[in-house]
């Protein structure tokens, strides 16, 4: 099933008869499909340049209508009233939310719900919980976390811009539990490795001792 993205919401002053092409070279894999880019979305006048005459009205493609208001919304090769051009989904007016709708099973959306209900979803490498696929997030190698979830696992240090953090053992660290970590871990290794050289001398001096005690004997 096609999915189309288009972009350009743009309302530009009386009568203009040029279309504004701006247009965005885009491909998005979402769960639903490829996302690619369908064309304008522009919002015209109907006075003249001049004030002059107004234009041939243009039937709305939603209600119907004549659309006799000063400016009309033309998208999907159709043309709209400003009311009428919503989303399917929250009823948003599209040309006051952004740039961009989208066209899917017979839908017109705006992005946040076409993201709600076609985009992909992941959890969250932190709570384990879902994370929306319209949520902002943050991520670490080929972690995703929740915005609210991205703090030190140790400490729970909330991170601000520009500190530092570690992904260690799949955990994300501040840099002062990270440091402390590696400290206790070369402790470690230093005891295992000196225990082991005091056997290793026991177990050498053991035979010269017997001996030792033999020859006293």
């Amino acid at each position: 099933m096609d999915v189309h993205k288009r972009n350009a919401v743009v309302k530009y002053p009386t009568g203009a008869t040029t279309m504004l092409n701006t247009v965005e070279n885009e491909h998005q894999q979402t769960n639903g499909g490829v996302v690619t880019n369908g064309g304008t979305v522009t919002a015209t006048a109907l006075t003249g340049l001049n004030g002059g005459t107004a234009m041939i009205a243009r039937e709305c493609a939603s209600c119907g209508k004549r659309i006799t208001e000063r400016f009309l919304l033309k998208a999907l090769d159709l043309f709209w009233h400003e009311d009428c051009l919503k989303c399917g989904c929250c009823d948003c007016r599209l040309g006051e939310v952004g740039s961009t709708l989208y066209t899917k099973a017979n839908l017109i959306l705006c992005k946040r719900d076409y993201l709600r209900l076609f985009g992909a979803t992941g959890n969250c490498a932190a709570c384990n919980k879902v994370i929306p696929a319209f949520e902002m997030v943050m991520r670490a190698k080929n972690n995703v976390y929740h915005l609210e979830c991205f703090a030190c696992q140790q400490c729970n240090h909330r991170f601000c811009v520009g500190d530092r953090f570690y992904l260690c053992e799949n955990k994300i660290l501040c840099e002062y539990d990270y440091e402390e970590r590696l400290v206790f871990a070369n402790m470690a290794t230093y005891n295992s490795s000196s225990l082991a050289h005091i056997r290793s001398q026991r177990q050498t001096s053991t035979p010269t001792q017997q001996q030792q005690q033999q020859e006293t004997l």
